[in-house]
C-alpha cells in the first residue's frame, strides 16, 4: 500500500521489529495486558467447546490499544487477524472511525471458532440444535451474543474468497453489512519458478520420478485439512509406485508409519522462503486436500512456482485453480477424483508443461500492485462517500479474482 502511495501506520500490541511505521501502545501496563491476554485467550480457547481440533478465541481481555487508534489521525482503522487476544469484542465496537476488515477465516460472523461446518451462524446461535459433546454451558453462542451487542456500527468486510464472503452474507450478524472481495496479496519477487532440476537437487530429490507435494503444516491434527482424504486417494491412485515419490513439508517424519505404496520425504519445518519455493518447484502437482479452506497460500505460492495445484472443488480453491486449465477440481469430497485429478496433472509430459505456465500466469493476478489498487479503491469509495453511504458498496467492488 506504501507503494501505492498510501500513508500506512501499523498499530501493534507487540512491536519485534525496527519499522518506523509500526508502533505499540507506551509503558508497562499494554505489555503486561498483552503478555496476559495471549495467555489466558489460549487457556480458554481450550475449555470453550467440545473436545475437538477448532480453534476457538473468546476475544475477552482489552488490550487499550483501541484508545490509541482513536486519538490517531488515521482516516481509515484496517483489522486483519486480531485473535489472540489482541482485541477484545468489547472494545472492537468502541472504534471510532470507519473501519475496514479483512477476514481471514470464519470468526469474524460465527461465535468463538474459527472455522465450524455447523451452521448455527445462520440461525443466530440458537439453543438448537448444538454439536454432540460440548460443555453444558454453550459458549460460542455466549461469544456470538456478545457480538450482536457490542458492534452496531457496520465495518466494511473484505474477504479473500468469493466463498467466505457469501458466508458474511449469508450469516446472521453480518448479512446487511457491506462486504468486498479482494484476493491476498503474493510477492511475485519472492515466489518465482526455480528450474525443476535445480531445485531437485538442491532438495535430493530424484530427477527422474513425479514429485507430488504436500503441505503439512497442523494437517496431521486438523480434520478440517483433509490429510485422511490425501492418504486415500494415493492409496487408491493408478501409478506405479516406481514412478511417483510424494514430498511432504511441514511435518517431521511421524513416529508410527504412515501406510503408503509411494516413497515419502519428510522435509519437516521450512523457516525461510527459499526453500519452500524450492519444493514448490520440484514438485509435478501440489496437493491440497482441504474439507474447508479460504484462499490458501500454498496454493497461490505453487502456482507461482509453475506448479499446478490439485484440490477438493471447495472454499476459496476455484477462485485461483480453473480446473483442467491451471490445476484439477475434484467433486466434494470423492477420493477417487481427487487420485484421478493428480494422475491427470502429472501423466503427460506436454499437458504438465501447458498447467505450468498457465498456473504460473494465474499467480500474477495477485501482484501486490493489483491488489493495492483494489485496496485504494476501496479506501477512495468510503472517504468521498462517507461511513454511510459507503455501506451502500457490497456490489460495486466485487470483481472476482479469476
Amino acid at each position: 500500500m506504501q507503494a501505492a502511495g498510501v500513508d500506512v501506520r501499523m498499530q501493534v500490541v507487540k512491536k519485534h521489529s525496527d519499522d518506523w511505521v509500526v508502533s505499540s501502545s507506551p509503558g508497562i501496563l499494554p505489555r503486561i495486558r498483552g503478555i496476559a491476554g495471549g495467555a489466558v485467550g489460549e487457556l480458554t480457547s481450550r475449555l470453550l467447546g467440545p473436545k475437538d481440533s477448532t480453534l476457538r478465541s473468546p476475544a475477552i481481555l482489552p488490550s487499550g490499544i483501541v484508545r490509541s487508534i482513536n486519538r490517531s489521525s488515521v482516516d481509515i482503522v484496517h483489522l486483519h487477524w486480531i485473535c489472540g487476544e489482541m482485541l477484545s469484542i468489547e472494545e472492537l465496537g468502541r472504534i471510532n472511525k470507519p473501519v475496514v476488515w479483512t477476514i481471514h477465516d470464519m470468526w469474524a460472523f460465527c461465535g468463538a471458532e474459527h472455522y465450524t461446518s455447523e451452521l448455527r451462524w445462520q440461525n443466530g446461535y440458537a439453543k438448537v440444535p448444538r454439536q454432540a459433546g460440548g460443555s453444558a454451558i454453550d459458549w460460542d453462542r455466549w461469544v456470538w451474543q456478545r457480538k450482536r451487542r457490542a458492534w452496531k456500527a457496520p465495518f466494511h468486510i473484505v474477504s479473500p474468497s468469493h466463498w467466505l464472503a457469501t458466508c458474511v452474507r449469508d450469516s446472521t450478524l453480518m448479512g446487511e453489512w457491506p462486504v468486498t472481495v479482494i484476493p491476498n496479496a503474493l510477492d511475485l519477487e519472492t515466489w518465482q519458478p526455480v528450474d525443476q532440476r535445480v531445485a531437485r537437487g538442491l532438495l535430493k530429490l530424484p530427477l527422474e520420478k513425479k514429485i507430488v507435494v504436500f503441505g503439512a503444516i497442523g494437517g496431521g491434527r486438523d480434520e478440517r485439512k483433509g490429510i485422511d482424504l490425501l492418504l486415500q486417494a494415493l492409496n487408491i491412485l493408478d501409478v506405479g509406485t516406481d514412478e511417483i515419490e510424494l514430498v511432504v513439508f511441514g511435518q517431521s517424519q511421524p513416529k508410527e508409519p504412515v501406510k503408503l505404496k509411494y516413497k515419502t520425504h519428510y522435509l519437516g519445518h521450512v523457516h525461510d522462503d527459499l526453500t519452500l519455493r524450492c519444493i514448490y518447484s520440484a514438485g509435478d502437482a501440489m496437493v491440497i486436500p482441504s474439507r474447508q479452506e479460504n484462499l490458501p497460500n500454498t496454493g497461490l505460492e505453487s502456482m507461482a512456482c509453475g506448479t499446478p495445484v490439485v484440490s477438493f472443488n471447495i472454499g476459496g480453491l476455484p477462485d485461483i485453480v480453473c480446473h483442467q486449465r491451471n490445476g484439477w477440481l475434484a467433486k466434494p469430497f470423492d477420493v477417487d477424483d481427487l487420485a484421478r485429478g493428480i494422475k491427470w496433472v502429472i501423466e503427460d509430459e506436454a499437458r504438465s508443461n501447458v498447467l505450468r505456465m498457465a498456473a504460473e500466469e494465474k499467480a500474477k493476478e495477485y501482484s501486490y500492485s493489483n491488489i493495492a489498487q483494489r485496496y485504494g479503491a476501496l479506501y477512495r469509495s468510503i472517504l468521498n462517500q462517507g461511513t454511510q453511504e459507503s455501506n451502500t458498496l457490497q456490489g460495486d467492488l466485487m470483481a472476482p479474482a479469476s
